[in-house]
């Protein structure tokens, strides 16, 4: 499962800094690489992207479900 979520999470960060470039710069770099936003290796890269999103939206029930920790340290 851990190599699950790293994929996710990679996925999920290549296409914010995409998003990053298209939104300061005009520039999609993953319809560049791919010959186009039509390409289909393109629409396969934006569909795993968002279906990354989706996945990691599990990581907001993993964020309050870790015990806190206690500063035990009298410093």
């Amino acid at each position: 499962m851990k190599t699950l979520d790293v994929i996710a999470l990679v996925l999920l960060i290549v296409g914010g800094l995409n998003w990053l470039l298209v939104g300061i710069f005009q520039f999609d770099l993953v319809a560049t690489l791919f010959g186009g936003q039509a390409a289909i290796i393109s629409r396969i890269v934006y569909v795993l992207v968002g279906i990354s999103a989706i996945y990691c939206l599990k990581f907001f029930g993993l964020i309050s479900a870790q015990p806190e920790k206690k500063n035990d340290n009298n410093y």
